[in-house]
């Protein structure tokens, strides 16, 4: 498991509904940035690639996945700069299996 819901229990003090919701807004938003960051970079979009990442970044975060977070945080970085194009192009793969593995396991943990 590479995520933890410690953040969100923290927030949510106990309030279930809160933490299913905080969940299914990750699964339903992070996914699509995700598709659209790699569209960007394939057009060489890093404005958008740097604003995506930007997005994505909060969502791992709140899950706990702070190797995830920076790698977003280094696509957004390295977006926002447009250098080492080469870089964004080998991380944004890290970033979607992560992602890709945090879906699943939240999908199978909370029944979705």
């Amino acid at each position: 498991m590479i995520y933890s819901l410690d953040k969100i229990n923290e927030m949510a003090d106990g309030d279930d509904e809160f933490i299913k919701s905080v969940v299914a807004v990750f699964l339903e938003e992070v996914p699509q940035d995700l598709d659209d960051l790699e569209k960007a970079l394939v057009v060489k979009n890093y404005d958008s690639v740097y604003k995506l990442a930007h997005k994505i970044k909060p969502n791992v975060d709140l899950l706990g996945m702070e190797q995830t977070r920076a790698i977003a945080l280094q696509i957004e970085t390295l977006g926002k700069k447009e250098e080492n194009t080469q870089e964004i192009e080998r991380l944004v793969p890290l970033l979607k299996k992560d992602v890709d593995q945090v879906v699943s396991e939240l999908k199978n943990d909370f029944k979705i």
